[in-house]
């Protein structure tokens, strides 16, 4: 191990130092991930590009690795956790520079339901991804939705439920949206366990996302559709 202790970021040339980060980010290091973008910016690097090249790469390889069986639960929210250090420096830095973000969502668990593990982990994932997130936490009524998305202005809202009984609230939620006419304006992701594809189709929503890592490549596949409308 005594080689592993010799490792001194700061001697560490770009591409070193990013690829160190990435093995830092793997392994859940929160303080080296603060320091290793420090480093960037003493560099002059860009808010911007230390987020997504050093950040979102190394999260994307931590999503890989959860989707493909790898990495479990308790890994990858040590290295959302660790993304959140370096994040934290980061986000004030951003808003000043006015850095393009890759979209915004607003989630969380519906009505009667109080599971947050695995939205925590969605919320987690899309902010290694790029995305601004906003959580309202568990056991919303649509009102709460609604709010959000009035207030907030997201592209995309997520739900989340666990229970079997509290699956067809998403329905209520996404039936409000039509009834008032908001239903093409935002992207909707469901998950939790007991749900699947056909109960997503069958609710109306955009896409059921199976888990975390799939969350983000659904969002990020439908942000860029939508950017490509825009400027179509």
């Amino acid at each position: 191990m005594s080689e592993e202790e010799d490792i001194v970021l700061s001697e560490l040339n770009d591409d070193e130092l990013v690829e160190q980060m990435f093995d830092d980010l793997y392994d859940g290091l929160k303080e080296e991930i603060e320091e290793g973008v420090n480093i960037l910016l003493e560099r002059g690097w860009t808010p911007y590009d230390i987020l997504t090249k050093a950040l979102v790469g190394g999260m994307t390889i931590v999503g890989h690795d959860f989707r493909d069986g790898i990495l479990f639960v308790p890994e990858v929210l040590l290295a959302a956790n660790a993304m959140k250090g370096g994040m934290f420096i980061l986000k004030p830095l951003l808003a000043e520079t006015g850095a393009p973000r890759v979209g915004k969502m607003v989630i969380g668990t519906v009505k009667g339901d109080i599971h947050d593990i695995g939205k925590n982990l969605v919320s987690m994932m899309m902010e290694g991804a790029g995305f601004e997130v906003v959580d309202l936490g568990i056991n919303n009524p649509v009102e709460n939705y609604l709010e959000a998305l009035e207030t907030e202005s997201p592209d995309i809202l997520g739900m989340s439920a666990l229970l079997t009984t509290t699956m067809p609230y998403m329905k209520v939620v996404i039936d409000t949206l039509t009834e008032q006419g908001l239903r093409e304006d935002y992207i909707v992701l469901v998950g939790g366990a007991p749900l699947n594809e056909e109960f997503g189709k069958a609710i109306g929503a955009d896409a059921y996302c199976r888990d975390a890592a799939v969350a983000v490549e659904t969002a990020k596949d439908f942000m860029s559709r939508k950017h490509n409308q825009l400027a179509g």
